[in-house]
């Protein structure tokens, strides 16, 4: 496991603001927090999810950076509208059936291995260190045997962004957390041996897209995405649904 960061208490709150990033965007994107409403204060967010304020100023500013909110001086953050016009959108219960999670592999082998290998030529220093940081974030939570989801999904959302073309990651977006197959097709929340190897495995296939990407060689990036998802929809394919 080589991250960066010796640090467990700045890995750890790096994993916790990916989470409630993903807990608040589900929210926005579900309709609780419904567009031109004011967010809860940070102190009221702290309550509810039991974390720091420092979670909660990265988790807004990440939510800021993905055009989900506003923050007005002096008044308050806002819920920004999301696009009226009609979009791409899989509903949960699309996503009930092991078929259904091949099918979104599928699709999403076919828009992230082209996204892959754009964002290795367009990636900034910037964009590779925000990549880390998700890669970071989902190895200390699955060592330390938390839910990595919303790492995994943050990992592949930031590639979507790294291509410096928006559609990249409006569909990564639309998808949310919940196209991590694992997300749907989890019966038990305790990681096992077997799950452990796997998700390690993940990790690993995690940093041969990121070397590509930092590398600068779309080829690799495109061959590296392309086995990643692959690998999960063949193991989707064998019918090992619940033991990951």
């Amino acid at each position: 496991m080589n991250t960066p960061q010796a640090d467990p208490e700045k890995r750890k709150s790096r994993s916790l603001t990916y989470e409630l990033v993903d807990q608040l965007s589900t929210e926005i994107q579900n309709g609780t927090l419904s567009s031109g409403q004011k967010l809860p204060t940070e102190a009221a967010i702290m309550e509810r999810f039991g974390v720091s304020r420092t979670v909660v100023r990265e988790a807004i500013s990440k939510l800021q950076a993905a055009g989900l909110v506003e923050t007005r001086h002096g008044i308050g953050t806002f819920v920004l509208a999301q696009s009226e016009s009609p979009s791409f959108r899989i509903n949960p219960s699309q996503l009930s059936t092991l078929h259904d999670v091949i099918a979104l592999l599928e699709l999403r082998i076919s828009i992230e291995t082209e996204a892959a290998a754009l964002a290795a030529v367009r990636r900034t220093d910037a964009n590779l260190r925000v990549m880390q940081e998700a890669m970071s974030a989902f190895s200390s939570a699955i060592e330390e045997g938390r839910d990595a989801i919303a790492a995994d999904f943050q990992f592949h959302h930031e590639i979507a962004r790294a291509t410096q073309n928006n559609h990249f990651a409006d569909m990564m977006n639309s998808l949310g957390s919940q196209s991590i197959p694992r997300a749907r097709l989890q019966t038990s929340p305790a990681i096992d041996a077997t799950r452990l190897a796997y998700l390690r495995r993940v990790h690993q296939e995690h940093e041969s897209i990121l070397n590509a990407i930092t590398a600068q060689d779309a080829e690799s990036a495109r061959a590296a995405m392309r086995t990643h998802l692959s690998n999960s929809r063949d193991r989707h394919k064998k019918g090992a649904s619940s033991h990951h």
